[in-house]
């Protein structure tokens, strides 16, 4: 009987929370730019009864993603997608985001469309920054959408004058990431599979550290006390709803984007996280700290780790180490 195929780019906590729980019986073929990364996750999920072959992909590369695709097509049929790569506005400049979060996403959602198998599913990891910028034209709208790939990053609203800073190309690379689903659900719907994104919010992942360690971070530690959850997610979470999307319970979802952010989005539009209020505040409590002093870093870590000692091993004893009080110290101080 041919095996059927999970691929899997991206190796991240996000990337290996889903396919531990849709890529049991499955072969995962997982790719990723660090071939070392792919190694080490491979192997985690090996040792826990999974059947993974990590592979280097680039996913700004067409050539790379249709190797990729090829070696999956040799070990059966491709039944599911689970793109959980891409680099973050801390991590890579303005041509390197749009290259890979943008144009590398939609030929991998483009290619993987070409070879799914019937009843196949996908889901590619957005986020909740495309849900914050600006809307845009319900022309700009399609052109991201409905562009042929390789003229995407000709498109004048992508050009440099039109791109402000990372963080602006971040958001646009992802709402091009939703309306590309869109479009591309049509396309899947037409070999009877699905496919969908999850737009998650701030998730602790070495990414995310990135994140809170770099020019945004005051913003963030901000996020955390003010979103409706009060704190930061977990990969877990983020597969949850992936489980739902890609199993039978979701047969009726496709072309759709999931907002998965602890209610942060809806606090930036409609509660204390406004631009104009949070700049402020922020400031406030900054000063607040450094005035009555009572923060300390084990008190951050405790209160951070109240929020998941239920959650998984991992994270129990990463919040009792010192480099994680370390991060706390950065993010919380």
């Amino acid at each position: 009987m041919e095996k059927e195929v999970m691929i899997l780019t991206g190796a991240g906590q996000i990337g290996m929370a889903i396919a531990r729980r849709m890529g049991y019986g499955r072969k995962i073929i997982l790719g990723d730019r660090k071939p070392e990364n792919a190694e080490a996750i491979a192997k985690i999920m090996n040792e826990a009864g999974f059947d993974a072959l990590p592979m280097e992909m680039d996913l700004s590369s067409r050539e790379s993603i249709l190797n990729l695709i090829t070696e999956a097509k040799k070990a059966g049929r491709i039944t599911m997608l689970v793109n959980a790569a891409g680099v973050s506005p801390s991590q890579a400049p303005i041509e390197a985001i749009l290259k890979v979060d943008l144009y590398g996403t939609a030929v991998l959602l483009e290619e993987v469309g070409k070879v799914i198998a019937p009843g196949g599913v996908g889901v590619t990891i957005s986020s909740q920054s495309g849900h914050r910028m600006e809307q845009l034209s319900p022309e700009a709208d399609e052109q991201l959408a409905c562009t042929p790939t390789e003229e995407l990053l000709s498109l004048e609203i992508l050009q440099p004058g039109n791109i402000r800073d990372t963080l602006h190309a971040y958001q646009m690379a992802k709402r091009c990431n939703e309306k590309r689903v869109m479009a591309e659900s049509v396309k899947w719907g037409e070999k009877g599979a699905r496919i969908n994104s999850i737009s998650p919010g701030i998730i602790v992942t070495p990414l995310a550290i990135d994140e809170f360690n770099g020019p945004r971070g005051g913003f963030y530690k901000n996020m955390f006390s003010k979103c409706p959850a009060g704190r930061p997610g977990t990969a877990d979470e983020v597969a949850n709803v992936a489980e739902l999307l890609m199993s039978d319970k979701g047969a009726f979802i496709t072309g759709a984007d999931f907002l998965i952010d602890g209610g942060a989005t809806a606090s930036y539009f409609y509660g204390p996280l406004k631009p104009q209020e949070s700049e402020s505040s922020s400031q406030t409590e900054g000063s607040n700290q450094d005035a009555e002093g009572t923060v300390t870093a084990n008190t951050a870590c405790s209160l951070f780790c109240s929020h998941f000692l239920p959650a998984s091993y991992f994270l129990r004893k990463m919040c009792f180490s010192r480099p994680f009080h370390a991060i706390i110290r950065k993010i919380y101080l």
